[in-house]
């Protein structure tokens, strides 16, 4: 009995000392979806932060694939040392895993672990400039004369996709969905006219709908966004109560030592408070969230 408290009190101490000492090594930050995602974009805000609070290279890297499939179960297969990390939404942690059932093999409650909610973003409905559309009343009167043929991009599964399909639902109308592995291809044929709109999370397409590459015709979120006040939301174009939203999120393997955890959360925190931090995040229609491991679980 002795020998096995002293071993417990061992391994305790050492679980300790090393998440003192963590992180000793480049960190990796994986990211299942294309880059220029709203995911992607977040989880590179985040890692200059912790490299920069803890001292350690955090490198985000892209793994596409089966909407995000691949890139998830790469990082639930990791060792749960907090040296692979997971940038995630409710995409990768609840749509996916309920659309594609027989294609996931992992239990993201089970196998993955929060460690802090990263920000918040509406979408903004972007549409070709040559589509005859100013308005959702224009959108869904197009829809409406071509069933089916006015076509939007997504990753499939993901919640600009679902957005896209509330959208369908509340405006009864018939949009043809296009599938894509991420939001940067999505925004790159909108751009080049092959489809005709995008439920764009706001940091991708707020910066090319002010330039004119495309054009931002609604937020989907409740009310109107404070930095980019000129586009109404959808709820007050014409489909009172509409409301969309992503939140985007850091992820580690379910047996990741617990002191790692609240050490990159406690970072994470005091990153996303800092004041340039929330001013870059709002800058583009985001809000930093700075919940505790708790109360993001």
């Amino acid at each position: 009995m002795l020998k096995l408290c002293v071993s417990l009190l061992i391994g305790a101490a050492s679980t300790a000392v090393f998440a003192q000492a963590y992180p000793t090594k480049p960190v990796r930050i994986v990211v299942p979806f294309a880059p220029g995602g709203g995911v992607d974009l977040t989880a590179r805000i985040l890692a200059q932060r912790l490299t920069e609070g803890l001292k350690q290279t955090f490198v985000v890297e892209n793994r596409t694939g089966a909407s995000g499939i691949i890139g998830t179960e790469a990082v639930v297969k990791s060792a749960p040392d907090g040296y692979t990390l997971l940038a995630g939404s409710q995409t990768t942690q609840a749509v996916v895993p309920a659309i594609y059932k027989d294609q996931v093999r992992y239990d993201t409650t089970r196998d993955l672990v929060p460690v802090a909610e990263i920000a918040r973003a509406p979408f903004l409905i972007v549409v070709h400039p040559s589509l005859p559309v100013k308005s959702v009343a224009d959108l869904i009167k197009l829809a409406k004369e071509k069933p089916g043929q006015v076509r939007f991009g997504a990753a499939s599964g993901g919640t600009p996709h679902m957005a896209g399909e509330l959208f369908k639902l509340a405006a009864k109308v018939d949009l043809q969905f296009v599938p894509y592995k991420g939001e940067g291809p999505a925004i790159s044929d909108a751009m080049g006219g092959h489809i005709s709109l995008v439920f764009s999370n706001l940091p991708v397409g707020l910066p090319l709908a002010r330039d004119g590459k495309l054009r931002g015709i609604a937020v989907t979120s409740a009310q109107r966004v404070p930095t980019a006040p000129e586009f109404p939301t959808v709820s007050e174009s014409g489909l009172p109560g509409f409301d969309a939203f992503s939140w985007f999120g850091l992820f580690a393997p379910s047996a990741t030592p617990r002191e790692i955890i609240v050490k990159l959360n406690a970072e994470a925190v005091r990153g996303l408070n800092a004041p340039d931090t929330k001013e870059k995040m709002a800058a583009q229609g985001m809000f930093t969230t700075t919940a505790s491991v708790e109360e993001f679980g």
